[in-house]
């Protein structure tokens, strides 16, 4: 069950909140619908009883707020739209990578792509999918943790009649077994044809709270839709008939050759236009939405009376309005319960005690943000070519700097000349830091996967792991080509550079580790990748001048004999074999683009740290 209590969002540049106050309960075993206009407020509070947005109010999912569920994942699903991943992701790839994310194994991934019916497809690019097959794959990913209540945000819209009754066909097989459905829309007939429950909204406040019988008696009423050419003719032949036998009626325009007639009869509009002699090309009759005008409603004996907002309440009972409007397509039902009967038993109908079949709980491993990433990183193909880039331009500018002859043998080695801010694979490891938080903000796929943040300490400790590791690698692809060139190129040994290779490697593996790093942390607090890559050049083009700058001139005291103070001031509980390494550390620390680095990293995980410490959800 859900249970919202006074949500409000927080005040807008108009002075007033989008949500002010609103109240409303979700029961299992049922469809609520947030029925309301464009601007009336359904998105917002669907984010804010989600969790995704800052609010006041409180929201319970089954007697517990969501940031206190130990596994958010196992409590809710979300569909919000379409699928927010990579475009070259592929949709096995995309749901397996959020099954990491969820704590499920990969083989649900698979299963959830059989149920939803893209099993076929499970090689293709998200980018080439139709929109019904992306809102479905949206549905398997909410539906990864085998969650209690699904929320979704206007679900049907923009779909195929085909796609929209398979999808409203598989809400009512997850509300069957018990479980809870949240949905918003603005059609007041496709909200009583599928929802048990009708919550009203208009401008960020509650004016109705129904359930669908009551919400099709009073919100719908039968009647006519006549297109004719001549559509001002027809509708005041109607009126004034209708004047002359005392009769309430209602005509509305909805376009210059639509009418739309309550309180009427084909027959009896068919034979007005005929005995006017207006030509007719359509004539059918439909439920649907009363007209709501400024004011209230008006009209003749035994008419309509204006309710809240514009809510009608026809005068008569309207007798099977109700099973007209909430029938849903059998046929769409009975293939959406078929196809979820087929897959895993724990997504049968019905459970013998009428409550969800929920797999057991799942233990919280630390590991789950570390596959995820994995999985993110290699699921498409940038990392690959940043890495390929990055061998051939540093191949490119060793060979430079080997026939010019001037450059030192450590800066050819590494492909570092005079001219460029960072070799290529220190900058190649900071943009592949930056996308790794990057694309998190701009395609934010964890957002289906609730409970997860894109800013948490613990999905930061596994991008930190894993832009390390790439950063090594890197560091020394380019390391091993560019000294296979410079052997071929001018027989250049490297024997000197072997005495000293342990301080020459750490200070490589800490250049290309520290931009990864940097790169990476900047992205998280800015939200763009492009903050991560200047903050990677920032470091050698304005950070190490400044501290260059204040380094300048004579010290008060060498650091020769640093480390042996320091471990008289440890009380000699540091080894004397540990003074090479603490003056290794010194001296690197010393030079600018080293101190640079130091006080970019601390100052960005601070602010890190700061920004993610907010947020109440966890990993």
């Amino acid at each position: 069950m859900l249970q919202a209590v006074g949500v409000t969002s927080v005040r807008g540049a108009e002075g007033r909140p989008a949500v002010d106050d609103i109240s409303f309960d979700c029961r299992p075993g049922e469809i609520t619908a947030l029925l309301g206009e464009r601007g009336a407020g359904k998105t917002t509070l669907v984010r804010l009883v989600a969790g995704l947005d800052a609010g006041r109010g409180m929201t319970w999912f089954r007697g517990t707020p969501l940031h206190r569920v130990a596994d958010p994942a196992r409590e809710v699903g979300l569909v919000l739209g379409g699928t927010p991943g990579h475009p070259a992701r592929t949709a096995g790839g995309h749901l397996r990578m959020l099954s990491a994310a969820a704590g499920v194994p990969a083989a649900r991934a698979d299963e959830l792509l059989d149920e939803v019916g893209l099993g076929a497809l499970r090689d293709e690019r998200l980018g080439l999918l139709s929109r019904g097959m992306d809102r479905r794959l949206a549905l398997a990913a909410a539906l990864l943790g085998d969650p209690h209540t699904l929320i979704l945000d206007e679900p049907c819209r923009d779909l195929s009649l085909r796609d929209a009754a398979w999808l409203l066909g598989r809400l009512r097989v997850h509300a069957d077994a018990g479980g809870t459905v949240l949905c918003t829309s603005r059609d007041p007939k496709e909200a009583a044809r599928f929802a048990d429950h009708v919550v009203t909204l208009d401008g960020g406040r509650v004016v109705a709270d129904q359930d669908a019988e009551s919400f099709a008696r009073t919100r719908l009423r039968p009647r006519v839709s006549v297109r004719t050419p001549h559509a001002a003719r027809l509708s005041d032949a109607v009126r004034r008939e209708a004047r002359a036998a005392r009769r309430s009626l209602e005509v509305v325009t909805e376009s210059s050759s639509l009418l739309s007639v309550y309180g009427s009869s084909c027959p009896e509009i068919g034979e007005t236009a005929f005995r006017h002699g207006v030509l007719v090309h359509r004539l059918t009759e439909e439920v649907g939405a009363a007209p709501a005008e400024p004011g209230g409603m008006t009209g003749g004996p035994g008419g309509t009376t204006g309710g809240p907002s514009g809510l009608v309440r026809p005068a008569g009972p309207g007798r099977g309005l109700v099973a007209a409007a909430r029938r849903p397509p059998a046929e769409a039902v009975a293939v959406a319960r078929e196809e979820a009967s087929s897959g895993d038993p724990a997504d049968a109908l019905q459970a013998a005690d009428g409550a969800p079949v929920m797999s057991p709980a799942r233990p919280r491993s630390p590991r789950r943000a570390l596959r995820y990433e994995l999985r993110r990183m290699l699921g498409v193909r940038t990392a690959p070519l940043i890495a390929a880039a990055v061998v051939v331009s540093s191949l490119a500018l060793c060979v430079l700097l080997a026939r010019g002859g001037g450059a030192p043998r450590p800066a050819a080695l590494v492909a570092w000349p005079g001219f460029l801010p960072l070799p290529p694979a220190a900058f190649g490891a900071g943009l592949i830091g930056a996308l790794s938080f990057g694309e998190e903000f701009r395609f934010p796929a964890l957002a289906a996967v609730r409970g997860v943040s894109p800013r948490r300490p613990g999905l930061l400790l596994a991008k930190l792991a894993v832009t390390a590791a790439a950063a090594v690698v890197l560091a020394l692809l380019a390391v091993v080509a560019d000294a296979q060139v410079l052997r071929l190129v001018n027989g250049a040994d490297l024997g000197p550079l072997r005495a000293n290779w342990a301080d020459l490697g750490v200070r490589w593996l800490g250049l290309c580790i520290g931009c990864a790093w940097a790169g990476l942390l900047a992205a998280a607090v800015f939200r763009v990748t492009a903050a991560g890559v200047a903050a990677v050049l920032a470091v050698p083009v304005l950070i190490a001048p400044l501290v260059e700058f204040a380094l300048l001139g004579p010290a008060v005291r060498s650091i020769a004999g640093l480390p042996g103070r320091l471990r008289s001031a440890a009380g000699s509980r540091l080894p004397e074999a540990a003074d090479p390494w603490i003056r290794a550390a010194l001296e690197l620390l010393a030079q600018p683009v080293g101190a640079a680095m130091v006080l970019s990293l601390s100052a960005l995980i601070c602010a890190y740290l700061s920004i993610a410490l907010r947020s109440r959800t966890t990993w």
